[in-house]
């Protein structure tokens, strides 16, 4: 399996096979982002992450969902960096409960951020900056719950501001609609944080439902993510799923609420655990 160091000479993008983009990136103990919002969220992915069986990661995301809880409920996460979390529309994430409350499979260190917080700290990786300051969490107790929330004063009013570390993963991952065959992406729809990951992460992957010749008559502005800010692609047609891909497929919300079942039981999980483990990549 090629070296990622060597990956990010290749000129133009690399398409890889899924399996073979997971393992050549994503080692144990990496810091991780799987961004999505509401939809293009890169579940093949991380179910290929539970494949291979790659654990002791620290996991970033605005809303951990679904994604997160199946990772955490494998043992393969030793914290999580985030702000809300849940099943979206239907109620708690369970596996992530178990770990919190019960540390079944393993304890789960948490380091809790608001909305507005985690988007600071995208922007801040991206600009290549040491951290992000915001007007937050005034009159909120989170600083004493969080470590990484700390006061700052302005040098130029000596306003007292909030700082937060920057988010800078080695590995982010998302999800698209298409590439090019030069690696330029276009995303369509919702876009919550995708670009701000990408330029944050050593290394930037990008799964998309298919790859065509040209992306067509597009605006500049249409290309979020163009070639030279991608490490390397991977055709995944469904990638997104049970989360929608506009323009492709519409949420699979009868699979949110199996979820439910699914997660609030220990057994009932290790048996979904190992059907997803035992299927090929």
């Amino acid at each position: 399996m090629p070296n990622r160091e060597s990956m990010l000479k290749s000129a133009p993008t690399p398409v890889l096979e899924l399996s073979e983009l997971i393992g050549t990136f994503v080692h144990p103990g990496d810091t991780v982002a799987l961004e999505g919002f509401t939809h293009l969220i890169p579940m093949a992915a991380g179910h290929e992450i539970l494949r291979q069986r790659i654990g002791d990661l620290t996991l970033i995301r605005m809303t951990p969902d679904l994604l997160y809880d199946q990772l955490i409920g494998a043992g393969l996460v030793k914290k999580l960096v985030f702000s809300w979390g849940g099943n979206p529309g239907v109620g708690s994430l369970h596996r992530f409960r178990d770990a919190v409350q019960q540390g079944f499979p393993r304890p789960l260190d948490i380091e809790e951020h608001s909305h507005a917080a985690m988007a600071a700290a995208w922007d801040a990786g991206a600009a290549n900056l040491p951290f992000a300051v915001l007007r937050g969490y005034i009159g909120s107790d989170q600083p004493v719950h969080t470590a990484t929330i700390r006061t700052i004063e302005c040098p130029f009013t000596a306003e007292q501001l909030t700082a937060v570390p920057a988010h800078r993963p080695d590995v982010g991952i998302v999800h698209a609609q298409r590439a090019d065959r030069r690696g330029n992406v276009l995303l369509e729809g919702i876009i919550g944080v995708q670009k701000q990951v990408v330029l944050a992460s050593r290394y930037a992957l990008v799964t998309v439902e298919e790859i065509v010749d040209d992306l067509g008559e597009l605006h500049p502005n249409a290309t979020v993510l163009p070639s030279f800010v991608v490490s390397a692609l991977a055709v995944c047609p469904g990638g997104a799923a049970p989360s929608y891909a506009y323009g492709y497929y519409d949420r699979d919300n009868a699979a949110y609420l199996a979820w439910d079942a699914i997660s609030r039981d220990r057994e009932a999980f290790a048996r979904w655990l190992t059907d997803v483990q035992g299927a090929a990549s």
